[in-house]
């Protein structure tokens, strides 16, 4: 027996009133709910100072984004050992002033940084639902439509005022805490701009030339950066000896069903695997993960549904524990 006309109408009145009281919640609420995820993996040697790491990724910055500003240079109270930031800092192409306003707190304090694809081109205007076919198609250079933005001087302020080291394609180590922490990390995955062949001969370099030296050879932790977190950085990174991997990009799926895993992740990762910690294994060996879900979004697709913005604390501590 077919339902009363009435009762349909009031069903479907029921879920578009759902539908819309969840667009609002997202765009207006959940959006700027900022929230700090602490997290602590046990990989430095015994008797080890622990090393607080503060994850930044994924601001997609706006001039207009008082709110989003002010908390990130909150975020320098949790006086973190090292900063990393895993890339996309914009999104809009008059962003310069804001970025460096709000990290401006984080000068002096050791930090590293990757760039993604939003740190050389301001956002563009996509269908939000091509997402769910798969990674959003970027081609190694610039859509005709994308506007150029000034990277030199977004790593120019990076670099020379904050004091954070440039891992694009690149390795370095720093002491941090009273432990020399060996880094390397790519350019953004997710246009093909990763080097991955290139990492083996820089993780070389930087080794002799720290046995060259008056610096102690002994390493700690490697850790791996990359904005986008493809398998192929991933499998590589272990490959090259990574303890730990930072990523970003995921949004961790920015819009998810309530306690479930991430719809998409804009990249091939799995999808239980685009947000928080994880262990990631390659050929034997293993490495710790974690994908932030990221600060900001695109300034044409400003909502967050199930899946707060975030920063993550990550704490490096000693034990002798191993992963396998």
């Amino acid at each position: 027996m077919a339902a009363p006309r009435s009762a349909v109408g009031a069903t479907l009145g029921v879920v578009a009133a759902a539908g819309v009281a969840a667009l609002a919640w997202g765009t207006l609420v959940e959006r700027t709910m900022f929230g700090v995820r602490s997290e602590a993996v046990a990989v430095l040697p015994p008797r080890s100072r622990p090393i607080r790491i503060l994850h930044l990724s994924d601001l997609h910055l706006a001039p207009w984004q008082s709110k989003k500003i002010e908390w990130v240079r909150s975020l320098a109270a949790l006086k973190p050992d090292l900063v990393v930031n895993t890339g996309d800092n914009f999104s809009h192409d008059d962003a310069y002033d804001a970025l460096e306003f709000a990290l401006a707190p984080f000068a002096g304090i050791p930090g590293v940084f990757v760039n993604g694809s939003n740190d050389y081109f301001g956002p563009s205007v996509k269908n939000p639902f091509s997402y769910f076919s798969g990674p959003s198609r970027n081609p190694s250079t610039s859509p005709r439509s994308a506007v150029p933005l000034d990277t030199a001087r977004m790593e120019n302020y990076f670099e020379n005022s904050l004091g954070w080291v440039n891992l694009n394609n690149a390795a370095e180590s720093l002491e941090v805490a009273g432990s020399r922490i060996e880094f390397f990390g790519v350019n953004d995955a997710h246009r093909n701009w990763d080097k991955l062949g290139t990492l083996p001969g820089a993780i070389d370099d930087l080794r002799e030339e720290l046995a060259a030296s008056d610096s102690p050879e002994y390493t700690a932790v490697t850790i791996g950066v990359t904005h986008a977190p493809y398998q192929r950085v991933l499998n590589s990174f272990v490959t090259n000896g990574a303890d730990v991997i930072l990523a970003g990009h995921t949004h961790g799926g920015q819009v998810r069903i309530p306690f479930g895993p991430a719809l998409v992740t804009n990249c091939d990762i799995p999808r239980h695997q685009a947000q928080g910690l994880s262990l990631w294994h390659h050929a034997r060996s293993t490495a710790i993960l974690n994908v932030s879900a990221g600060i900001g979004t695109s300034i044409y697709a400003p909502i967050r549904f199930a899946c707060r913005p975030e920063a993550v604390l990550v704490t490096l501590e000693p034990s002798n524990i191993g992963y396998s």
